[in-house]
C-alpha cells in the first residue's frame, strides 16, 4: 500500500494498516512535524482515581489548555529552538537508519502549519520494525506497477490511497443570499470570529488552528444563547455587525495570518476579512477570546439590534 501524503491523514492510515498489508509507504513531497504523545494521559488518570470525576475533570481541562498555549507561544517565540527539540525527540524515537533530515525535517517554522500527532510513536515504532516505510521527493508518474519517483525509484503498490489534502468550503459550500443577491463573504469583515459584516442573524463555528476545535465551539454557543437572549429582551428580530465610522477604512487581511499549509492558502479567497482592530480580528487565541465573549454581548456600536 502507498499512502500519498504528509498530513494528520496520512500519520494515522500508515500504522493503522500496518498489520493487514505486507508494507506500507508513505510518499510525501515534503516533510511535515511529527510529535509523539501517550495515548492515557497518565496525570488525569491518577487524578480520577482520588477526586470526584467534575473536578478531575476542570482541571485536567485547565492544565491541558494552558499547557497548549503556552507551549504554542513559546515555539511561535523561539522556532529554532522547539525544531532543535522537536528533532531531538525524532531521533530517541526512530531507527539512525532513517535520515531525519531528509524525511522528518521541513522547510518552515513549528507551527506555520499543523504539527501531526501520533500516539505513543505508533508511526515510529512501524517504520522500526519495517513494516512501514518513507519515500520523499516529487512523483513523476503511476503505472500499472505502483508509483515511479521523479529520483527514478519505483515503489509497488497494489492499493494506493490519496491523503494529499482537503479543499475548504465555508459554510459548507451553501449558497447564501441576501435580499436576492449572492453573498461573497470574502468582502466582509469577520465579527468576533463568527458573525459577518453586513450580514443579520448568522453565526459560523470555525475553530482553532492551535488548539482543540471545540473550545471555540463552546464560546460560540454560550454568545449565541446569549445573544439569543438579548434579542428577545429587545424584541428584536434582526442582529447584525456593522462597520462603524471608524471601521470604513480598516485594512483588510486574511481571515487567518501567518498559517501556510497548502489547502489554506488555497481557499482563503471564499473567507471574510479580519480587521486590525477588535472586534473585527481572528485572534486564534481563546484564552483571550473566552476574556472577551464571557462578558457577555458587548455594547460595541458595531452589533445592532433592530
Amino acid at each position: 500500500v502507498v499512502v500519498i501524503g504528509s498530513g494528520a491523514t496520512a500519520v494515522t492510515l500508515v500504522p493503522a494498516m500496518t498489520d493487514i498489508a505486507a508494507k506500507v509507504t508513505m510518499i510525501q513531497r515534503s516533510p511535515s512535524y511529527i510529535v509523539s504523545r501517550p495515548g492515557r494521559d497518565q496525570f488525569a488518570n491518577a487524578l480520577r482515581r482520588f477526586l470526584p470525576e467534575k473536578l478531575a475533570y476542570r482541571i485536567v481541562r485547565f492544565r491541558n489548555i494552558h499547557l497548549q498555549n503556552y507551549f504554542y507561544r513559546r515555539m511561535r517565540k523561539d522556532p529554532q529552538q522547539a525544531r532543535s527539540k522537536i528533532m531531538h525527540l525524532l531521533r530517541k524515537d526512530l531507527d539512525p537508519r532513517f535520515d531525519i533530515d531528509t524525511h522528518f525535517t521541513p522547510r518552515y517554522d513549528p507551527w506555520d502549519q499543523r504539527l501531526c500527532l501520533v500516539p505513543d510513536a505508533d508511526l515510529f515504532r512501524a517504520m522500526n520494525a519495517g513494516t512501514a516505510d518513507i519515500v520523499t521527493g516529487e512523483i513523476d508518474r503511476i503505472d500499472e506497477n505502483g508509483v515511479l519517483m521523479k529520483s527514478g525509484e519505483h515503489i509497488q503498490a497494489d492499493i494506493i490511497v490519496m491523503a494529499t489534502g482537503l479543499q475548504l468550503q465555508l459554510l459548507g459550500g451553501i449558497p447564501f443570499t441576501l435580499d436576492g443577491e449572492p453573498i461573497d463573504f470574502h468582502q466582509r469583515y469577520y465579527y468576533q470570529g463568527m458573525m459577518f459584516s453586513g450580514v443579520p442573524n448568522l453565526i459560523q463555528t470555525f475553530g482553532y488552528i492551535n488548539a482543540s476545535w471545540t473550545l471555540r465551539a463552546d464560546l460560540n454557543s454560550k454568545f449565541v444563547c446569549k445573544l439569543v437572549k438579548r434579542m428577545d429582551a429587545l424584541l428584536a428580530t434582526r442582529c447584525e455587525p456593522t462597520l462603524r465610522p471608524e471601521d470604513q477604512h480598516m485594512a483588510g487581511k486574511n481571515w487567518i495570518s501567518d498559517f501556510t499549509p497548502g489547502y489554506m492558502q488555497r481557499g482563503m479567497q471564499l473567507f471574510p476579512l479580519q480587521g486590525d482592530h477588535a472586534p473585527w480580528h481572528n485572534t486564534q487565541n481563546y484564552l483571550l477570546d473566552r476574556k472577551l465573549l464571557q462578558r457577555g454581548i458587548p455594547n460595541d456600536g458595531a452589533l445592532r439590534f433592530t
